[in-house]
């Protein structure tokens, strides 16, 4: 078998899936935005939820846990630093060097190690460079603004460890859990947001190839007005702008407006509005016959599970 680390997060996600067939879609996204790429080493109880599961790996069987990251001097500085702010901020690089406390060239060459290493991957801009009108300076505020890439981990398991499990290190090692397990009740929906809104890319992807319409580019976008979970162009070219929600409740109409007017502020012309939902939409959502807008539910996502 192929190394995981090499995997693009759909082949990530369908071996966790042949690895636990039995979890239904909603459980399967979440465990597999926490275990992702270390599944061949884990058991889970019948009668644990997901919460005592994690409980449980990371806390009882920290020490086995700990085996998973690799290598394991990633537990130390500054690899440590590094990896726990790209996971525990929105991942844009100079950001991530800022947070971690590590000048540029320190920071650049970790980030090239760990990139060769296959722990992390850098996604770059796709915005247009600032280019001044003939004559006429760049405006004061937008001179200090720098294009930067983001750095993504490859696998969902060693975002979840540097974003969730290493900051408590000390506790867990004591077989103290509560200050842990109190952090993640409050921020587990940030572990599942990013990973849904890889597999919302790729679910894109394949419903424009079933039109005949590939994609040629896909992914997050961001420029100095706004960040949208989804850019695709296909090869029509059509522009595909999309956001992904996942929370406990329908999402609303009012959702598409707020992405049209982030659209119109970043002067994005799109052809079609993608929304991705965990809970659904609202009736009105669902009511209406835009013909620009489309919506993937969970049930949406079982195309990712098929050979």
């Amino acid at each position: 078998m192929s190394d995981p680390k090499e995997a693009p997060i759909r082949q990530l996600f369908f071996r966790f899936h042949r690895r636990f067939p039995y979890l239904p879609m909603p459980s399967l996204l979440e465990y597999f935005a926490i275990f992702g790429g270390v599944e061949e080493g884990i058991r889970f109880d019948f009668f644990e939820d997901l919460e005592q599961s994690v409980e449980r790996i990371f806390a009882l069987e920290f020490e086995q846990s700990s085996l998973w990251v690799e290598p394991a001097y990633l537990n130390e500085d500054p690899y440590r630093s590094l990896l726990t702010a790209v996971a525990r901020g929105d991942g844009k690089m100079h950001g991530v060097f800022r947070r971690a406390r590590l000048g540029e060239n320190v920071g650049g060459a970790i980030l090239d190690e760990m990139v060769r290493r296959k722990v992390l991957r850098l996604e770059e801009s796709r915005e247009t460079p600032l280019r001044p009108h003939p004559g006429r300076p760049i405006r004061k505020e937008l001179r200090r603004y720098r294009i930067q890439g983001k750095i993504r981990f490859r696998r969902p398991f060693d975002r979840f460890w540097f974003g969730f499990v290493e900051p408590f290190r000390r506790e867990l090692e004591r077989g103290e859990s509560e200050s842990f397990m109190e952090n993640y009740r409050q921020h587990r929906e940030r572990a599942f947001s990013l990973v849904f809104e890889q597999l919302s890319n790729d679910l894109l992807e394949l419903e424009f190839a079933r039109r005949g319409d590939p994609l040629l580019s896909k992914g997050s976008y961001w420029d100095r007005y706004s960040e949208f979970d989804l850019l695709a162009h296909t090869q029509t070219g059509h522009l595909v702008l999309g956001e992904c929600k996942y929370t406990g409740r329908p999402v609303s109409a009012g959702e598409l407006k707020k992405l049209r007017e982030k659209a119109e502020t970043s002067g994005i012309r799109a052809d079609l509005f993608a929304l991705f939902s965990r809970s659904g939409f609202s009736r009105e959502l669902h009511q209406r016959k835009e013909r620009d807008l489309m919506l993937f539910e969970l049930k949406d996502f079982e195309v990712l599970l098929e050979e």
